[in-house]
């Protein structure tokens, strides 16, 4: 690691926050129509819907600490067309057709938000440059091709395309690949400039945001904080990972953490050099995820997966830092990109995205018990949150149009197991993964780890 910086030292701190005037904290009784526990990118674009449909409607938003504090302001900038689950798990579940339309709702939702973005006048450092898998081993350009292949016999054939060796390395400079997987459906964002805009613009829109409003009790028509309650028609549920905080939730959804580096602001000649001179987003195709862009100030974000699960599905603050992992992706950064070792790192962080034991989000509505809810995006919810948010006016408002039909819509998935089953096989399961990317390294050939793990869990 380079003599000018300790990456230990560094503190929790997301590249993307920056000090916001406080919004006052609920004190006393109020009256809404849709009240939404969680102010992030579910939470903001369900009240941005809603509003812009019936600009009548009272839309409360309560938030446990900040606008933007959990995933929504952590996360790593991909705005992108990927759903959790194969698209063939899809279809085994619902069918070939369902599969097809969430594809193609996906893929519009990355230009829905980049439409929204346009008309609102909101700056969130949109660019829309697709995403490029980089293959560096033999395995991974197999992969590659045969995603292609899948794709089309699918019935999408302009879903993705191959790079061949000097394509790839002419788009994203890392040292051995060998070729790339590309798709024109990922535009990259500022998850922090995002969050906050939304906030910004569902308050003019008339909707109200309290923070450091923690909810306390959720009942049918009431929702109640600390010092506080609001009486609502409706509640949405759009707390991600939190929601294993609830009572009665630690087995409806799992916090996985994710954590991300992000270095200084690099000159231009060195990410012209490096083929980094654009907003295209890019990852490889190894089984434990990792994921970059950079940003429009000319600084490489990176980050990736491997943090382990606590136990009980508990989200201590420390858990936001891990210093082995972020060394690991240090390292990882550093096999792409030699060139950046005397790059200083300046942030670190980390954050907890929800995983649903079938991997598969949901957005769902209970007249009965006037709840809604959305959800389990896996590390994907920067776009997806937007397909919920539109499909939760939807329901709400009793609003017919197709993406009503998504399989997302009304999904139930099965609850993760009691501990320590949970304990023991997460971190199995993020075990085998990284073991998958080891085998590869030294066989050369596809990993029989990782094809069991994907049976295992639908994700791709």
């Amino acid at each position: 690691m380079s003599a000018k910086f300790d990456l230990s030292a560094l503190p929790n701190t997301p590249l993307w926050f920056e000090p916001c005037a406080p919004r006052a904290p609920l004190d006393g009784a109020v009256q809404a129509d849709v009240v939404i526990v969680g102010a992030g990118y579910t939470g903001l674009w369900t009240a941005y819907y809603l509003l812009k449909s019936d600009p009548s409607l009272r839309v409360v938003l309560l938030e446990k600490r900040e606008v933007g504090f959990g995933a929504s302001g952590r996360n790593g900038g991909w705005a992108s067309a990927i759903f959790p689950i194969s698209l063939q798990r899809v279809a085994q579940l619902y069918s070939h057709q369902a599969a097809l339309h969430l594809q193609v709702a996906m893929n519009e939702t990355v230009d829905e938000i980049g439409r929204v973005l346009a008309l609102e006048g909101v700056d969130a450092d949109y660019a829309k440059q697709g995403f490029l898998s980089l293959a560096r081993s033999a395995p991974q350009m197999d992969r590659a091709r045969a995603a292609v292949e899948h794709s089309a016999r699918f019935g999408l054939p302009d879903q993705w395309r191959v790079l061949e060796g000097a394509d790839a390395r002419a788009s994203i400079g890392a040292e051995g690949t060998l070729g790339g997987l590309y798709t024109e459906h990922c535009a990259l964002i500022h998850p922090g400039k995002l969050v906050r805009g939304l906030a910004r613009l569902v308050e003019k829109l008339g909707a109200t945001i309290y923070e450091q409003s923690a909810v306390t009790q959720v009942a049918p028509g009431v929702v109640h904080t600390e010092r506080g309650a609001v009486r609502a028609e409706m509640t949405v549920r759009a707390t991600e990972a939190f929601t294993s905080q609830q009572p009665g939730k630690s087995r409806f959804v799992i916090p996985l953490y994710s954590l991300v580096l992000a270095t200084e602001v690099l000159p231009r000649e060195l990410l012209a050099k490096l083929n980094l001179d654009h907003r295209m987003a890019f990852n490889d195709l190894r089984h434990l995820r990792v994921y970059g862009q950079v940003t429009a100030e000319g600084r490489l974000v990176f980050g990736g997966r491997g943090a382990p699960y606590k136990w009980g599905s508990a989200m201590p603050e420390q858990a936001d830092l891990v210093d082995s992992i972020h060394g690991k992706l240090y390292h990882t950064l550093l096999e792409f990109f030699p060139a950046l070792r005397d790059a200083r790192i300046t942030h670190r962080w980390g954050g907890a995205l929800g995983v649903s034991r079938d991997w598969c989000p949901t957005v769902s509505i209970d007249r009965q018990q006037r709840m809604a809810w959305a959800g389990n995006y896996v590390g994907d919810g920067v776009a997806t949150s937007n397909l919920a948010g539109r499909i939760l006016r939807n329901l709400i408002l009793e609003r017919d149009e197709a993406i009503n039909t998504l399989p997302l819509v009304n999904h139930r998935s099965p609850s993760w197991e009691p501990e320590p089953l949970r304990w023991f096989g997460i971190n199995s399961g993020l075990a085998a993964a990284s073991l998958s990317d080891m085998e590869e390294r030294y066989t050369l050939k596809p990993s029989r780890t990782a094809m069991l793990l994907e049976k295992l869990t639908g994700a791709h």
